[in-house]
């Protein structure tokens, strides 16, 4: 031990009075994430005093200069005192004797050497990863805080982590133009019913409300297929549908926007219909129409053959699954076995939001979205943290890349490593701090996102766009296409929505 290192342990001690449970974390921290954020928010609420260590570069992993590092982990406001640490972790531990050391919940059954220390004066190794449900308004309004006039407030750190100007944005989203894009996945309508509150009922207590206004935007993977198409590219939707007035409208709003729609007419159910009952800017009451059973296999042959027709030319497929049985795991196999022989860029996300799904299911993506909980349910682990739940996924699923999408707390980007670096993680918080309507947010982030990939961008310009897609649908309500102008306007920080 380093006559340093006695005086880090000589003034941890002295700032917790002596009365105070320490509470010691250690790690690489390479990049802050959620999952760092919840642990050590869990690690706060353990004990009194919370001490962590950032392992110096010679500790391997460390691929991010330590001083840089330590910067990251003194700018959360749960962290009484951090430092780099120089020594061994058991040894530290037995010179400071915390009451308690915590680590990720993935540990739980590895090898971990500081038991022997603990052990020696009675500390406790507690493992966690947060619980699921952590929610980070606060945290956003402090650690994630950037000054802007705009309700969408662009990160300026991670295009310098990855090396990347705004410039080389708006030259990506040139090049979308010249994608040809092909989407399938369930045909949804989403209806907004604007209503006016009446007041409540005497005979019940019920909320009366009279119907003012109905507006309709396509949904599911329609809005995909239109997000992809209000970006330039030549698009081929496929898709299933009823013998009914809604399926009526997503025909003419394909014609309308020149998407190629291929839509097989399905009797035994209706077009999938959402709908969202309103007053005041505020949604009262969802009422779902649909069917959720698998498509029959004369559909199925129907389907593929159609998509056949038009692979050859395809520069990316795009799978929008929302588990309403229009994607069967029969032909799922089929196209991917087809796209992957024919060498197309192949991206899945699978929405479980009231379903069941598995995004698992789609082999071999170069990139799945999955929310936290669809990847929990996707290999079955609801305790590990995000990255080790991520990795999970990404080797399950063959993926290349991983992007966990966190709601309010933004995504997590998994990618897989190079050389001697197992994987690549960061993150972005959420870039609108003032969203009006959340439910657009997969789809924009999923089309962008893969649409940047085909047109040859990295991982991360890839997510850094997919975000600002995200940011710009969620500032206005309903489903509406986005266009190359929405993001360069606010790439520029005009203000595109």
């Amino acid at each position: 031990m380093t006559a340093e290192t006695d005086k880090i342990v000589k003034y941890i001690r002295k700032k917790s009075s002596g009365s105070k449970k320490i509470v010691f974390v250690s790690g690489s921290f390479n990049i802050i994430h959620p999952g760092h954020l919840r642990l050590l928010r869990f690690a706060k609420e353990c004990g009194d005093y919370l001490v962590v260590a950032v392992l110096d570069n010679s500790f391997p992993g460390s691929f991010i200069d330590e001083k840089l590092r330590l910067e990251s982990i003194q700018a959360i406001t749960w962290v009484d005192y951090s430092f780099i640490l120089h020594d061994a972790v058991a040894d530290f531990i037995e010179k400071l004797q915390p009451a308690y050391v915590v680590k990720g919940k993935e540990h739980e059954d590895r090898e971990n050497p500081e038991k022997n220390a603990l052990r020696k004066y009675g500390g406790k190794l507690i493992f966690g990863s947060g619980e699921i449900s952590f929610s980070s308004v606060d945290l956003m309004n402090t650690e994630w805080k950037e000054v802007s006039v705009s309700s969408i407030k662009k990160p300026a750190d991670y295009p310098q982590r990855h090396s990347f100007t705004f410039q080389d944005l708006v030259a990506i989203t040139d090049k979308m133009r010249n994608l040809k894009v092909c989407v399938l996945g369930d045909a949804i309508v989403d209806e907004y019913v604007t209503c006016d509150a009446l007041g409540m009922s005497q005979e019940d207590p019920t909320i009366v409300v009279t119907p003012v206004a109905r507006e309709r935007y396509i949904g599911g993977a329609g809005i995909v297929a239109l997000h992809a198409r209000g970006l330039g590219a030549d698009v081929h939707f496929l898709s299933v549908v009823g013998a009914d007035d809604p399926a009526d409208y997503i025909h003419g709003r394909m014609r309308a926007q020149g998407a190629h729609a291929h839509l097989f007419r399905d009797e035994s159910r209706p077009t999938t219909l959402k709908q969202r009952f309103r007053a005041r800017q505020k949604t009262l009451l969802r009422v779902s129409h649909l069917r959720q059973h698998a498509i029959s296999a004369e559909i199925r042959e129907m389907f593929f053959r159609e998509f056949r027709e038009v692979a050859d030319d395809a520069d990316l497929i795009i799978f929008a699954d929302f588990n309403y049985g229009c994607l069967p795991q029969e032909l799922v196999e089929r196209i991917v076995s087809l796209g992957a022989e024919k060498g197309v860029m192949m991206v899945a996300d699978s929405q479980s939001s009231s379903q069941v799904g598995d995004v698992s299911r789609f082999q071999g993506m170069a990139l799945v979205t999955p929310t936290e909980r669809e990847a929990r349910f996707a290999v079955h682990d609801f305790e590990s943290g995000l990255v080790i739940l991520a990795e999970k996924l990404r080797r399950k699923g063959r993926a290349d890349n991983v992007i966990v999408t966190l709601a309010e707390e933004g995504v997590l980007i998994h990618a897989e490593g190079t050389g001697e670096i197992e994987w690549l993680t960061d993150r972005l918080p959420a870039f609108n701090t003032a969203p009006k309507d959340v439910s657009g947010a997969g789809d924009s982030f999923l089309t962008c996102t893969a649409m940047s990939m085909a047109a040859g961008a990295d991982i991360w310009k890839s997510s850094y766009l997919g975000s600002l897609a995200a940011a710009c649908q969620v500032g206005r309500i309903g489903n509406i296409p986005l266009s190359p102008l929405d993001l360069k306007m606010e790439i520029n920080g005009e203000g595109g929505i």
